[in-house]
């Protein structure tokens, strides 16, 4: 039996295997309106036999949008239109996701392809985009180049806090079935974690505990906004990869807070805090994360996700097996390949004839096989 196919339930959803479509911006919003685009690249994961497939990092205010091509989840309209893809993904046997998110001081940037810099007056020319201002805990620019951003006052931070509650249960209303936080990554929720990025001194920061203060407040308002089986996630930073930042001592206090809040598994990344440090101790190789995942796991006493430069499916499978993680995200392998999960479930003994594909397409593909062999062709 396949540790990776293996079900998992989260209070009262249940997984069909460990695998996890981890959010992947797409840039295609109109507004924040999801349309046709989203659709087609979050159902085809489904069709492939994810597990969980979660929509990419979703802002809960306009100006918490990190692009102008980033989905958002401020109005009822956002919903609607998000409806038919969670229905799909759910139909299709995958559990419909999603991530929500505030750029705080990394809002207002260009796509990858544009140069992720701020936006500026040459994108409103050339793309009718124009910037906007951004909010985050303290005064201090993203990196440099960068605009400075506004203080949050105390009214600033309990509307964010309110908008992802707000979000969340829109989501809900929207289909979505698991609901997770984007703290991860240099974005709002992170930065008021980080010590590099958190320079506040009143309740909101000053300590471990004041810094920690936004990401429990919010965790507790999605928690009162959404049904008690639907499963919490936050996606955090173990660490920031550099001195007098995040480590991931303090990212398992967090994880216990945050479980005592009704978080119920971490997705463990790592990096992206911002500013002239730039990470030094940063050492990729495909797993380098897990063991964040797995000091988590074991120090915070709950389950967590691993991810991040995952593609072999021995590998995932390992990381389950051996209780490292609890599931695992894969984002670009997906993207390359997405049947992945349908296609190594045969390698890992977890799937005969095509049997976990879409009937539509795992007969043909059984019959393809059965002939290849009769022929002695493959």
């Amino acid at each position: 039996m396949s540790a990776l196919f293996s079900p998992l339930t989260l209070r009262g959803v249940t997984l069909k295997n460990r695998i996890a479509v981890s959010p992947m911006s797409q840039y295609r919003a109109k507004d924040g309106a999801a349309n046709d685009w989203h659709m087609v690249h979050l159902g085809r994961f489904a069709l492939g036999g994810a597990g969980l497939v979660f929509a990419e990092a979703t802002a809960v205010e306009p100006e918490g949008r990190r692009t102008h091509g980033d989905l958002g989840l401020w109005t009822d309209a956002h919903a609607e239109k998000l409806k038919p893809i969670a229905a799909f993904l759910e139909a299709e046997g995958a559990v419909p996701g999603i991530q929500l998110g505030h750029a705080g001081r990394k809002a207002s940037e260009r796509r990858p392809w544009h140069g992720e810099t701020p936006v500026d007056a040459e994108d409103e020319k050339l793309r009718g985009e124009a910037p906007w201002a951004a909010i985050a805990p303290s005064a201090l620019p993203y990196a440099d180049g960068w605009p400075t951003p506004t203080e949050m006052t105390e009214a600033d931070i309990e509307r964010v806090i309110e908008a992802f509650g707000t979000s969340a249960g829109r989501a809900i209303e929207a289909g979505f079935k698991f609901i997770e936080v984007y703290a991860a990554h240099g974005f709002l929720q992170h930065q008021f974690l980080s010590p590099l990025a958190n320079m506040r001194q009143d309740a909101w920061g000053g300590t471990e505990e004041g810094r920690r203060r936004f990401a429990v407040e919010t965790a507790k308002a999605i928690r009162n906004a959404i049904p008690d089986h639907i499963p919490l996630s936050f996606r955090l930073s173990a660490t920031d990869w550099v001195d007098g930042g995040l480590e991931v001592e303090h990212t398992i206090a967090t994880a216990s807070a945050l479980k005592a809040a009704g978080v119920d598994i971490i997705d463990c990344s790592t990096g992206g805090i911002g500013g002239r440090e730039r990470p030094r101790r940063m050492e990729l190789a495909q797993g380098f994360q897990v063991p964040f995942a797995a000091q988590v796991k074991d120090g915070a006493d709950m389950a967590t996700m691993a991810v991040g430069f995952l593609w072999d499916a021995d590998v995932c499978e390992e990381i389950i097996a051996s209780g490292k993680a609890d599931m695992v995200a894969l984002a670009r392998e997906l993207l390359a390949d997405p049947n992945w999960p349908n296609r190594v479930a045969a390698d890992l003994g977890a799937d005969e004839n095509h049997e976990l594909w879409p009937e539509e397409a795992g007969w043909w593909l059984m019959k393809r096989d059965r002939l290849s062999k009769k022929l002695g062709l493959r």
